[in-house]
C-alpha cells in the first residue's frame, strides 16, 4: 500500500514537472518562419541625381505559413524616402498564404557621379519586416520567379545583373526592450539589386559642347597679331566666362561631391588652358613692345600648338578613363 501511495506520488510530481517544461520545450521547437519572397521590377524612372532619389515600381509576393504576418501592414523598405501599395491580392498555395502587392517607391540613393556622364549605377532596395525578427520569420528569395520587364527600362539606361537575395540586419539596440538577452536584434532583409550602365555618347556632347566651344572662342586669340590687345583678351576672358557658366549648370543637375569629379576635370583643364592663352598673350605683346616681333611670333606659333595638342590630349586621356572604370 505504501509502495503504490509512493509511486502514485511521484508521478503526479513527474506530471507536474512535465507540465512546467512543456512551454519551454514548444519554444525550444519552435522554427522560424521561412517566408519566400520574389519580386517582379515593373520600371526604374525618375532618376534625380540633384536630390538624390529615384523611384521604382514593382510587383512582390509572399508565401508564408504564420498567419499573424501581415506584410500588406508590417512591411518596410528601410532605404526609402515614400512608399505607396496598390492592389493587395490574398490567396492561399499548398495551404500557405500567398499575397502579392504593386509597390511604388522613392528610394534614396548616394549617386557615384565621379565619371559623369559616363557613370554606371548600383541599385538595391532592401525590405524588412517592421515587426518580427529572426525568431519568427527569414526570408527566402524566390530567386526562378524574379525578373525585371526590359521594356521599361530607363531612357538612356541600360538595366543589366538583376538579382535578388537575403542577409541578416543586426540592430545593435532593443529599441526601448532592457530585459535580458534584447539588447540587440536580427531581422531578416530581403534585397532587389541591380546595375544602371548609361549610354552616355550622346550625353556627353549635349553637357560638354558649350565648355568646348567656350575653348574654341578663346582659342581664336592666336589669330591676330600680337600686337592686337584688344582680341588678345578680350576672346580668352568672354570664354572663360561661358566656360565657368557651363560648369554652373552642370553642376545644378549633380549631387554635391567632395571629390574630384570629370565634370569638375575637364573644366579645370578648359579653365587652365584659357589661362595659359592669356599668359602667351601678354608675354607675346611684352616682346612686340620691346621691338622682338620675330621671337613675339614664335612664341605665339609656339603656344598655338603646345595648348591645342595638351588640351587634346589631356581630354583624351581622362575621358578615356573614365569610359574604362
Amino acid at each position: 500500500m505504501i509502495k503504490s501511495y509512493l509511486y502514485l506520488k511521484m508521478q503526479n510530481r513527474l506530471a507536474f514537472i512535465l507540465m512546467l517544461l512543456l512551454p519551454a520545450c514548444r519554444v525550444a521547437m519552435a522554427q522560424p518562419d521561412t517566408v519566400r519572397v520574389g519580386s517582379y521590377m515593373i520600371s526604374v524612372h525618375d532618376i534625380n541625381f540633384h536630390d538624390k532619389e529615384y523611384t521604382a515600381r514593382f510587383w512582390i509576393w509572399f508565401v508564408y505559413s504564420n498567419p499573424k504576418l501581415d506584410f500588406t501592414k508590417q512591411l518596410d523598405i528601410p532605404n526609402s524616402k515614400s512608399v505607396e501599395q496598390a492592389f493587395p491580392i490574398y490567396d492561399s498555395i499548398e495551404g500557405k498564404e500567398w499575397v502579392m502587392m504593386k509597390m511604388k517607391a522613392v528610394m534614396k540613393e548616394k549617386w557615384n557621379v565621379a565619371d559623369f556622364p559616363f557613370d554606371s549605377q548600383h541599385l538595391n532596395i532592401h525590405f524588412e519586416h517592421s515587426q518580427y525578427d529572426t525568431s519568427v520569420l527569414v526570408f527566402k528569395p524566390d530567386i526562378a520567379g524574379s525578373k525585371f520587364d526590359p521594356e521599361e527600362a530607363v531612357d538612356g539606361w541600360k538595366i543589366s545583373n538583376f538579382r535578388i537575395g537575403s542577409s541578416l540586419k543586426k540592430y545593435e539596440t532593443g529599441f526601448g526592450d532592457s530585459r535580458p538577452g534584447h539588447a540587440a536584434q536580427t531581422f531578416s532583409s530581403f534585397h532587389i539589386e541591380m546595375d544602371l550602365v548609361r549610354d552616355a555618347t550622346g550625353l556627353f556632347m549635349k553637357i560638354f559642347v558649350g565648355m568646348y566651344i567656350s575653348f574654341l572662342i578663346a582659342f581664336l586669340s592666336f589669330a591676330p597679331k600680337p600686337n592686337e590687345v584688344d582680341p588678345r583678351f578680350g576672346l580668352p576672358v568672354g570664354g572663360l566666362f561661358a566656360a565657368v557658366g557651363n560648369k554652373y549648370i552642370i553642376d545644378s543637375i549633380l549631387p554635391e561631391s567632395s571629390s574630384f569629379t570629370l565634370v569638375d576635370t575637364l573644366h579645370t583643364l578648359t579653365f587652365m588652358a584659357i589661362f595659359s592663352m592669356l599668359a602667351v598673350s601678354a608675354v607675346c605683346i611684352r616682346l612686340h613692345d620691346r621691338g622682338k616681333v620675330a621671337a613675339s611670333e614664335q612664341l605665339n606659333n609656339i603656344g598655338f600648338g603646345v595648348i591645342l595638342a595638351l588640351y587634346l590630349l589631356f581630354n583624351m586621356i581622362f575621358v578615356s578613363i573614365a569610359v574604362l572604370n
